[in-house]
């Protein structure tokens, strides 16, 4: 009786491990250990990858406002973010030293008058000479101009609104002593100007950038919302505090509401331009991609429909449905699909459906 127990128990231990394990599909040309997949035919597209960018919004009518002269800020009438009418005063310096350089200025040019006034009947009487009644007159008209110009520095020691809009950033305090062209307020128009995202670009996105390249921009304060811009600006130099060049990007579509000077954006460019060394790149479907990590990933091709290959390539984005791949496919002929879950490298394989392309 033990004897028959132990033979049915080593009668069933092969059933059992059959269960177990993984049958693969028999196929009639590639026998019964090859593994079925689908593949796709893969094409190099010779075109310029998206431009993947970020900055601010901004506008178009952004000022810096500042004092004619220098000296100390006596006050300032606004905060950030103040609605301000054109024309409304915004900040003020003390008065004190402007005021008495013109009283000065009028002092002397009184005097010159007076002087000239003189000159002129002593000269009618030929006791004075022409020239001296000439550079009586000169003497006048300088007095005349310094005055001009000191009434218009004093009328420049106020500020005031060029256009209705908001004060965008206050950059100095009451009592602070500033020079002569030192912005104290930072102010736009309201909803006038035309919105930009302004960015910061490489050496390398600078040179394929053109403008009127098209942009698509999203941001958080739009969630779900895509809005459609164009370049219109690329800066001839390298800004000295970022390092970088940049470009604005100038919204084409109506004018958000929910968008303030300062708020972060992306954009995606494409740019017209074809790049002189930009290297092809294949659209594959996102389910080939394995074991992706960071710009890397792994694929599994096939050159001759009987062996996979499994190989290493770099992704520069995913998009839904679509992996782009910039390198590691040069040599394969075409990308295993489906099926790749139980292959390994070199496994055999066998075609179990047409052949697609990729786009």
């Amino acid at each position: 009786m033990k004897n028959f127990k132990y033979a049915s128990l080593l009668m069933a231990i092969p059933f059992l491990y059959a269960c177990k394990s993984h049958v693969p599909a028999s196929h009639p040309d590639g026998g019964a250990d090859t593994i079925p997949v689908q593949v796709m035919e893969l094409k190099q597209q010779n075109s310029n990858q998206a431009l993947s960018v970020s900055g601010q919004f901004t506008t178009d009518d952004e000022v810096m406002l500042s004092f004619k002269t220098g000296g100390i800020i006596s006050s300032l009438h606004v905060k950030e973010g103040d609605a301000v009418k054109q024309g409304q005063l915004l900040a003020t310096l003390n008065p004190t030293e402007i005021n008495a350089q013109l009283q000065q200025a009028q002092l002397a040019n009184e005097k010159t008058i007076r002087d000239y006034q003189r000159t002129q009947n002593l000269y009618k009487d030929s006791v004075a000479t022409l020239e001296q009644l000439q550079n009586s007159k000169t003497a006048m008209q300088q007095a005349q101009q310094q005055l001009n110009l000191l009434s218009f520095n004093r009328r420049y020691s106020e500020i005031h609104a060029p256009q209705d809009g908001y004060v965008l950033k206050k950059l100095a305090n009451a009592g602070q002593q500033v020079t002569a062209g030192t912005a104290v307020l930072e102010t736009n128009g309201a909803q006038s100007g035309k919105w930009m995202l302004r960015v910061a670009i490489s050496d390398s996105e600078w040179a394929i950038l053109q403008l009127n390249d098209k942009a698509q921009i999203q941001t958080t304060a739009l969630p779900g919302q895509v809005l459609q811009g164009m370049v219109t600006r690329k800066s001839e130099g390298v800004d000295a505090t970022s390092g970088t060049f940049s470009a604005d990007i100038t919204l084409t579509g109506a004018k958000p509401k929910a968008i303030a000077a300062g708020m972060f954006g992306k954009a995606t460019i494409v740019p017209a331009r074809q790049s002189s060394n930009a290297a092809g790149n294949w659209q594959i479907p996102y389910e080939a991609l394995l074991d992706g990590d960071g710009s890397n990933g792994y694929v599994f091709v096939t050159d001759d429909n009987k062996t996979a290959h499994k190989v290493k390539v770099t992704v520069a984005g995913i998009d839904k449905n679509t992996a782009t791949i910039t390198g590691g496919l040069e040599q394969a002929k075409a990308l295993i699909v489906s099926g790749s879950a139980y292959l390994t490298d070199n496994s055999a394989i066998t075609i179990q459906s047409p052949e697609k392309t990729s786009k």
